[in-house]
């Protein structure tokens, strides 16, 4: 099987985990978990990318959409409200998953609505950090 190319790319304030709002989103940092992604699995090469500005995201989709064998996004904050970052992932051919730490369907009303699920292949929501190692076997069993 040859090498899986993923980015993984999150949003605002997502470089505070394991420190913001732990019972929602828990104790452990991305990069901690990324190590962890990293190690379980072995046939991907993961590339990890934050940032708190839409621009630098959409940048980001830019440069890997059409290279890359998948995108993984936690948009955050940006997912209720970014048709930009939506547009950046409909010009491109790689296919995105998006994906949430915690359920947005039972949290605030605006969270309901994301810009970017009807042009991503799929979402997970809900499973805490676990959410991205779903959406990396859905990558590989595709």
């Amino acid at each position: 099987m040859p090498m899986k190319h993923i980015q993984i790319i999150n949003g605002p304030n997502l470089n505070l985990l394991g420190k913001r709002e732990p019972t929602v989103y828990g104790n452990q940092s991305f990069e901690a978990y990324f190590d962890v992604l990293k190690t379980k699995f072995p046939t991907c090469e993961m590339f990890y990318f934050q940032s708190n500005t839409e621009g630098a995201i959409i940048d980001k989709i830019h440069e890997v959409g059409f290279t890359y064998d998948a995108i993984i996004i936690n948009a955050g904050a940006y997912t209720h409200t970014s048709v930009a970052i939506a547009d950046a992932i409909r010009a491109i051919t790689t296919p995105v998953i998006e994906v949430h730490i915690s359920n947005v369907f039972k949290r605030e009303a605006f969270r309901h609505h994301s810009y970017l699920s009807e042009v991503c292949k799929g979402c997970i929501v809900g499973f805490g950090l676990d959410s991205y190692r779903l959406a990396i076997d859905s990558v590989l069993n595709a």
